[in-house]
């Protein structure tokens, strides 16, 4: 079982403010309550304290579900694949998944999360119905499966049940491939009513607009009226140049300027992707302090484009990542390709430091850290008292890490290699993994074995 830890001892601890040596930190009721740095600095911090610890990484965008389906889609199926054929083979094996199915999956999942260093997940939630579109006896029971399954893991959550009202930007209906996703507005404000009065410490529910084409102008005005002031809201927008040519073309403007012009998004607002944008909606997104969740594994499995990294940083945009379609369950492989994307686009290096700061390994961690509160709605990112006590630590032994000091550890990590280097990850003051396992990993493996021969079997 997971363990509760009474407080933090670092040698080494990071936060995006920089290194502190000695650091000490005493947690209650799951949040960290006092920090001591350097209280004895005649006694260095000894025996069974970390090397190397940092905040844990909230993961901005997940659906849990296709996990499971990572790996089948890698066959090339016509002239023109693109992320329109990859969506048909999604939903075909959407359309299969039950509660116990999803439930099943999202707990390995959550388990894999946690062994990379994310102690936090936004779950992208549209997998509502039964596969002809008729809702369960209990409507939230495929919600309940994804609260189920972080319980097991140990991770927190945010789950975002998303509106999905339609096929497109013309108001075509739901495919019956889609059937199983669609709410009115009125019924999915009831789920998320249902959903907020059972939520608790370690599950927080904001929601989602899956995008623009899925919902009208109406309905999602109606929805923001009557959502609570404080609830997390998320977005996928300006994914593909086709959407956004659509957009353009049915309602006059760019996606991104079209939801600036008719939403108040601010710091309350994620939106996921926002690949393709011009220079003043680069400029508006950073200006409303929205947070925009890249997913650069996904991005690039599914051939979305390059987001403009160097001139939303320029902006001071807000930014954090997440690993969406979970081709890779891994922040050290979302931070890396978002910078080597960057080069490949620039044939250059370093593209995301800065004078200010010039190690790249800071400004990404930075980067994930400080979105964190808004784009989760859970106080996260930092070790500091009041905060969720989340923590990380960093394999000392490992040979990737040798002769390391903090100047270039961040760095190593992220640009060393492929092997895992977390060892420990403790949530809300309870330790999930220890020595790099997870607690309860060999039965939760075990269970999605099952479920997932028993997909295929179906198929």
């Amino acid at each position: 079982m997971s363990i509760p830890l009474d407080d933090l001892r670092a040698v080494n601890l990071w936060t995006p403010s920089g290194w502190r040596r000695d650091a000490r930190m005493t947690v209650r009721d799951g949040r960290f309550e006092t920090a001591d740095e350097r209280a004895h600095p005649a006694m260095p911090i000894v025996g069974d304290a970390a090397q190397w610890a940092l905040p844990g990484i909230a993961n901005l965008h997940s659906h849990a579900f296709q996990r499971a389906m990572a790996g089948l889609a890698e066959r090339r199926g016509s002239s023109s694949d693109s992320f329109w054929t990859w969506r048909e083979t999604m939903y075909a094996f959407a359309s299969r998944i039950t509660p116990d199915d999803l439930q099943a999956i999202a707990a390995q999942l959550y388990v894999e999360m946690l062994r990379a260093g994310y102690t936090h997940v936004c779950e992208f939630h549209y997998l509502h119905h039964a596969p002809d579109g008729r809702p369960y006896a209990d409507p939230a029971a495929m919600s309940r499966a994804i609260i189920a399954a972080a319980g097991e893991a140990g991770i927190g959550l945010t789950l975002l049940p998303v509106l999905y009202m339609q096929g497109g930007f013309d108001g075509r209906a739901l495919s019956p491939r889609q059937a199983r996703f669609g709410h009115g507005v009125d019924a999915f404000l009831r789920l998320l009513d249902t959903l907020r009065a059972e939520a608790n410490q370690r599950v927080r529910i904001g929601m989602a607009f899956h995008s623009l084409r899925a919902v009208l102008p109406a309905a999602m005005a109606a929805t923001l009226a009557a959502l609570p002031a404080d609830l997390p809201r998320h977005i996928h927008i300006a994914e593909q140049v086709a959407e956004v040519d659509e957009c353009g073309a049915v309602r006059g403007a760019r996606p991104v300027r079209w939801l600036l012009d008719h939403a108040s998004v601010d710091a309350r607002w994620t939106l996921v992707h926002a690949t393709h944008l011009d220079d003043a909606e680069v400029q508006g997104i950073a200006q409303c302090g929205a947070t925009v969740a890249l997913c650069p594994t996904t991005e690039a499995n599914l051939g979305d484009g390059l987001f403009p990294v160097r001139a939303y940083l320029d902006a001071g945009g807000v930014w954090g990542i997440g690993s969406d379609s979970h081709i890779s369950v891994s922040p050290v492989e979302e931070l890396r390709w978002l910078e080597y994307g960057q080069r490949l686009l620039t044939r250059s290096r370093n593209v995301a430091a800065d004078t200010g700061t010039p190690a790249v390994g800071e400004v990404l961690l930075r980067g994930v850290a400080s979105s964190a509160p808004a784009g989760s709605g859970v106080d996260l990112g930092v070790i500091a008292p009041g905060r969720r006590a989340d923590w990380i630590e960093l394999d000392a032994d490992a040979p990737e890490l040798a002769a390391r000091s903090t100047e270039n550890l961040l760095d190593t990590w992220l640009f060393s290699g492929n092997r895992n280097l977390v060892r420990t990850v403790v949530v809300g003051g309870r330790s999930v993994v220890a020595q790099g396992r997870h607690w309860d990993e060999d039965r939760i493996a075990r269970q999605y074995r099952e479920c997932v021969r028993r997909l295929a079997a179906s198929m």
